[in-house]
Parts: C-alpha cells; sequence; structure tokens
C-alpha cells in the first residue's frame, strides 16, 4: 500500500469533511440538522469506500484524481461551479434555520436514494474507463472507450453527476438551493463543448465515435 498516497487521500477526505458540514451547519445555526448529517452521510460514506477500493486496485487513478488541475479553458467554469456549491449550500441551512420552506422529509428520503443511484453510477463509470480524468485532457496511449455506459452517451460521468448535484439539494430539504442548482447545467454543456473540441483534435476515433454514440448525457434527450 502507497503510505504517502493514502495520507494525501485521508488529508483531503477530511478536509473536505470539515468544509462541507461547516457550509452545511453554520448557516442552519444547529447540529439538529438531520437533512445535513442524512447528506454528509451518503456523501462521505460512499467517498472512504470507493477511495479505499481505488487505493488497492487502482492507486494510480486515485492518484490522478487527487493531483488533478484544470486546463485554463475550464477555470471559469470551476469557479462559477464553486460559486454556484457554496450558495446552494448556505441557502439550505438558512431555509432550515429560518423555516422558509422546508420541503417533506420523504422528499429528503427520495432524493438521498437518487444521490445513491448517482454515486453507483460514477462508481460504474470509473471501473468502465480507466483514463478517467477529473481534468479536459488527452492522456498518453488513451483510447476510445465505447462499451457499456460509453456505448450509451458519450459522457455518463456528467449523468452521474447531474444526478448526484441535483438531488443534494432536495436531500438538504431547500427547493431555493434546488434552483441555484440548475445553473449546473449550462456549466457542464460548456465544459462538454470544450471537452469534445479537445478529444477531437487529440483522440483518434473520436470523429467516429462521435457518429456512432449519438447522445451526449442523457439517452433520447442530450
Amino acid at each position: 500500500m502507497d503510505k504517502q498516497l493514502l495520507k494525501k487521500g485521508l488529508a483531503k477526505f477530511l478536509g473536505g469533511l470539515l468544509v462541507l458540514a461547516l457550509l452545511v451547519f453554520l448557516p442552519a445555526w444547529t447540529p439538529a440538522y438531520w437533512q445535513g448529517w442524512l447528506f454528509l452521510s451518503i456523501l462521505f460514506v460512499p467517498m472512504l469506500v470507493v477511495g479505499a477500493v481505488l487505493l488497492k486496485k487502482s492507486p494510480a487513478l486515485l492518484e490522478k484524481r487527487l493531483n488533478a488541475k484544470e486546463q485554463t479553458e475550464q477555470k471559469a467554469v470551476l469557479a462559477l461551479s464553486g460559486v454556484m456549491f457554496l450558495a446552494a449550500f448556505v441557502l439550505a441551512g438558512l431555509n432550515f434555520h429560518f423555516k422558509w420552506f422546508v420541503l417533506p422529509a420523504w422528499v429528503s428520503i427520495t432524493a438521498a436514494v437518487v444521490f445513491l443511484g448517482g454515486y453507483a453510477l460514477y462508481a460504474e463509470v470509473m471501473r468502465e474507463n480507466a483514463y478517467l480524468s477529473r481534468t479536459v485532457e488527452v492522456q498518453e496511449n488513451q483510447k476510445v472507450i465505447d462499451t457499456g455506459l460509453y456505448g450509451v452517451v458519450r459522457h455518463p460521468m456528467y449523468l452521474s453527476t447531474l444526478l448526484l448535484f441535483l438531488s443534494m439539494p432536495l436531500v438538504l430539504g431547500s427547493l431555493f438551493s434546488f434552483g441555484v442548482m440548475l445553473f449546473y447545467i449550462p456549466l457542464i454543456a460548456m465544459r462538454i463543448q470544450n471537452e469534445e473540441q479537445v478529444l477531437l483534435e487529440g483522440l483518434e476515433g473520436y470523429a467516429d465515435y462521435r457518429k456512432k454514440v449519438k447522445y451526449k448525457v442523457i439517452p433520447f434527450l442530450w
């Protein structure tokens, strides 16, 4: 086992948990925000499991995802995404604190099931594609993946993140936050446009793959 990679992964995991807990619970101004505990549980428990599996089975992929740095073209999308997430989490906590419009418990529980489904899809995409990266790039010796989920849509990772990100605010019980998170759709549309251009220019066979698999994210829709 790579102890340095383990330390780096745990540091990022614990740091992310702390930051997100503060973003969720400080605006709510109470630890009695049960939707916040539900959200942190369904996010970080599977994350820990996936990280442990990658550490054992595919440490190179784990290290690549931990060390990823965005290219210049994607920095604006990344910055806007950060603002979107910040606004969504703060609004969710404030919504709970001031009781503006807290969604029923069954909505949060149903959204949690959808979130876990998105997580399972995310794990399957990582299993299918060893070249998967958090950045827009073409890697050395990379080949087109056209089997499994990649035979249905060209970007199944973005399908999984749509399920994850759009269910997050509903888990937290906030319709206002859900409205904010809808901005993720045009953001990933911008990212996909840039990504497809990079793949067309640098990945052999991608042009033929685009003709074979028509849909980018959602079958028969997008």
